[in-house]
């Protein structure tokens, strides 16, 4: 099968690096551009476009999901699904693309924890347990049809760094 992954953060690492393993093929590989960070300023990649380079993928980094010309290399691509792991919110034009629909992995049980930081509101909520889910995309925000959950116990002590680098690897396997 032909994907284009979509992901910019450490987070969403080791999944490329399973698909990359994986019977299949990796088309493309769209990451937000670099950014200044540091006390230096200085433009840093995100962690996917170091992984995408590492494993030789062609690679886009448009400033944003609907610059001009952003669906025509997603056409181009000819992918049969997106595979999406936390990067922008994908616009109607974009959905549409792939012939399979877009898979997302999102660091809850939805629906619990829609949105941004799921992690940290699992724990700030004192929850004892969190998850994985994949989900097809859909226009609503995480609000697509679940295709796989997995429930993962939170550690008495763990911090979000910790519960978010675990929930990363696991969640290359979901």
């Amino acid at each position: 099968m032909k994907l284009v992954f979509m992901g910019t953060p450490q987070f969403a690492v080791p999944t490329l690096e399973a698909l990359v393993a994986s019977q299949h093929e990796i088309v493309l590989v769209v990451t937000n551009p670099d950014r200044p960070a540091g006390r230096g300023r200085k433009l840093r990649p995100p962690p996917v476009k170091l992984a995408a380079q590492d494993a030789g993928l062609p690679l886009l980094q448009p400033d944003s999901i609907d610059a001009a010309g952003m669906a025509a290399a997603l056409i181009e691509a000819d992918a049969d699904a997106f595979v999406v792991v936390a990067f922008s919110i994908l616009p109607r034009d974009v959905l549409a693309i792939p012939r399979l629909g877009s898979i997302n992995l999102h660091p809850s049980l939805l629906p619990a924890y829609r949105g941004a930081a799921p992690i940290v509101w699992a724990l700030f909520a004192g929850e004892r347990q969190t998850g994985l889910t994949t989900f097809l995309l859909n226009e609503r925000i995480d609000g697509g049809d679940i295709l796989l959950q997995e429930t993962v116990d939170i550690e008495d002590d763990e911090t979000a760094g910790e519960l978010e680098q675990r929930l990363s690897r696991l969640g290359a396997d979901v």
